[in-house]
């Protein structure tokens, strides 16, 4: 993204892409309760979280604080007016598993490479059916809809 922009930016920022396969083995290998398993290419985060709610008709609640998202990439979405639970992650995946089994998994996915950087964003709670909100860092709430407009170009 940077570079596509021509952005005279130096951060430390590198490709997210990456093949998930050995991941999503592990993960299967330690629990048959997964409910859905996403990449988030299209739409970011926050849509596919959105489709997934729609779907299931499900809320789903988020936390802010605890969204894996780099410095570096932050810092790049505010200078472009990005929000980047709607960047296309190519080497990022949503999973939705039962509560019981959730530590079960992100420590099966700690163990591999590519999902050192795991971990437990949110979960399904009671609220409206088809939603996603988001618990901001200041204590307030915030609905999180499917991309709305063009999304931006992915050239790998």
């Amino acid at each position: 993204m940077q570079s596509r922009a021509e952005l005279a930016i130096s951060a430390d920022i590198d490709s997210d892409c990456q093949v998930l396969n050995h991941l999503v083995e592990k993960m299967l290998s330690v629990s048959n309760n997964i409910h859905s398993l996403r990449d988030a290419t299209r739409g970011g985060v926050a849509t596919v979280l959105n489709e997934i709610a729609i779907d299931s008709n499900v809320f789903i609640s988020i936390q802010e604080d605890t969204l894996p998202i780099r410095v570096p990439t932050r810092g790049v979405c505010e200078i472009l007016g990005l929000d980047p639970l709607y960047l296309a992650n190519e080497g990022t995946l949503v999973c939705v598993v039962k509560a019981e089994d959730a530590d079960l998994v992100l420590k099966a996915m700690k163990q591999t490479k590519e999902g050192e950087n795991a971990c437990i964003i949110g979960e399904v709670a009671d609220g409206p059916e088809g939603v996603v909100a988001l618990n901001t860092l200041f204590g307030g709430n915030k609905i999180i809809d499917k991309l709305i407009g063009d999304q931006l170009p992915r050239i790998c």
